[in-house]
């Protein structure tokens, strides 16, 4: 038989549910093309390994890997593009032959973070030694 406690919080749960569900209305669907610009060396870069790697390099497929990072989000593809969001989070290569991984981010949009119903991303070139670009098709769910 459940505590009150827990009978006390499930019912506060599903009020401020019902409550918030009724006072904002449905979701709504915007879909976005954006771009990373990533950098992963150098004074501003925005994506390091978590510890820092002993040798200065990255390596992106070694089993364990993990890195932070804060990546620039513009709507264009060049560099110098206007920043309209960053990319904040942490991944991790979880694949013991460095094939796959996991991916945990947030995207913050005029200080709002944004839930992402959907996310694929493919790298589209590499300016420099430490600067990729990203580019990122996602369907947002909004109020």
């Amino acid at each position: 038989m459940p505590s009150n406690k827990f009978t006390l919080a499930l019912v506060l749960f599903l009020t401020i549910f019902t409550y918030s569900n009724a006072k904002l209305g449905h979701l709504k669907e915007t879909k976005l093309t954006v771009y990373y610009q990533d950098y992963s060396s150098g004074q501003n870069a925005t994506v390091i390994e978590i510890p820092g790697p002993s040798n200065g390099t990255l390596n992106f497929s070694k089993f364990g890997a993990m890195f932070c990072t804060d990546d620039p989000i513009t709507k264009e593809f060049k560099e110098d593009s206007t920043i309209i969001a960053r990319g904040r989070g942490m991944f991790v290569t979880s694949a013991l032959d460095g094939s796959h991984t996991h991916v945990m981010f947030s995207v913050v949009l005029s200080m709002v973070s944004i839930k992402i119903a959907r996310w694929k991303y493919k790298v589209l070139a590499h300016s420099s030694s430490n600067h990729a670009i990203i580019q990122s098709n996602m369907t947002v769910l909004h109020y």
